[in-house]
């Protein structure tokens, strides 16, 4: 009997597509990994973002990462479904591994620790609001 393992899928949907339109293609690629025997574990929504080249003639893309488990056979028919999709840039699944596991979670450690570009562009205006009052 096959075992499941952890694994991730990366897509990158059409950005040009209404927020409804995307939001179905999400749910598209849900419903095929639990069709197909997979069960979701997380699902992570980044959002529109600007490509690093131009793919199918697109710049700007909508992220989403799943994490799902799932027997090894399961992911060729996944992956089967997925490439006949149009609006579908690109995905990526991936076998989560012990050390990439661990990687991880050390770069979750010191990702808090440090924080984002975001929280030093706030700090910062923070800090000069105080020194104009």
């Amino acid at each position: 009997m096959e075992t499941n393992k952890l694994y991730e899928c990366t897509v990158i949907i059409d950005g040009g597509l209404q927020d409804e339109a995307i939001a179905a293609a999400m749910e598209m690629v849900q419903k095929v990994i639990t069709e197909k025997g997979g069960s979701i574990s997380s699902v992570l929504d980044i959002g529109r973002r600007k490509t690093a080249y131009p793919i199918k003639k697109k710049t700007i893309g909508s992220y989403a990462h799943i994490e799902f488990t799932a027997a090894t056979p399961v992911i060729a028919e996944i992956e089967r479904v997925l490439r006949y999709e149009e609006v579908l840039l690109r995905y990526l699944i991936v076998h989560l591994t012990s050390p990439l596991l661990e990687m991880r979670k050390r770069v979750e450690k010191y990702s808090v620790v440090i924080g984002s570009p975001e929280d030093n562009v706030a700090s910062e205006t923070d800090a000069a609001d105080k020194v104009a009052k």
